[in-house]
């Protein structure tokens, strides 16, 4: 079964690799990352559990092809707004969360920071945890999620975004 999901996503893959790429280069500032979000599209087709329900797969393809150059703009608008992540090193991003009053304790920051980070897409979520709590790399983040190291590096940045934002309002 793995065997028969894999070769069909690769054979989708072979048939329709020059075109996927063509509708990343058109759609996307920066030409560098079309072939990241290729590998994102072939990782997510991969993970379709029932592939024999996709009625037409070229047309699903670039659904999910699309879908990413939508997360990607969002997510370079929400970069945009914040601060670059990936430029200071973890120990330095976490002291620029805003400070919290003096009456808090350690638990009730934990606390707040734990609803922060549940606001945050799953992936995303998931990507901070690994980098900030198990002090992961990039690329075993990318291993253990099954995504690409600039997908991971992303998520990061926008989660770490979302949690400077939030606990700022909260702070």
């Amino acid at each position: 079964m793995a065997d028969t999901k894999h070769s069909f996503v690769e054979r989708l893959f072979t048939e329709h690799r020059a075109g996927l790429h063509a509708f990343f280069l058109r759609r996307l500032r920066s030409k560098a990352d079309a072939p990241d979000l290729a590998q994102e599209v072939y990782v997510r087709m991969l993970r379709v559990s029932d592939q024999d329900a996709i009625r037409n797969p070229a047309h699903y393809l670039y659904t999910v092809a699309n879908n990413l150059v939508k997360e990607h703009a969002a997510l370079e608008r929400r970069q945009a707004m914040g601060v670059d992540i990936e430029d200071a090193p973890a120990h330095e991003q976490l002291q620029a969360l805003p400070a919290f009053d003096g009456d808090l304790d350690t638990s009730q920051r934990l606390a707040r920071l734990n609803e922060v980070l549940k606001q945050l897409r799953p992936r995303a979520r998931a990507a901070v945890v690994l980098k900030f709590t198990h002090e992961l790399s990039y690329r075993e983040i990318a291993i253990h999620l099954g995504i690409s190291q600039q997908m991971a590096k992303k998520y990061v940045a926008q989660g770490m975004s979302h949690c400077q934002r939030r606990m700022a309002r909260l702070g």
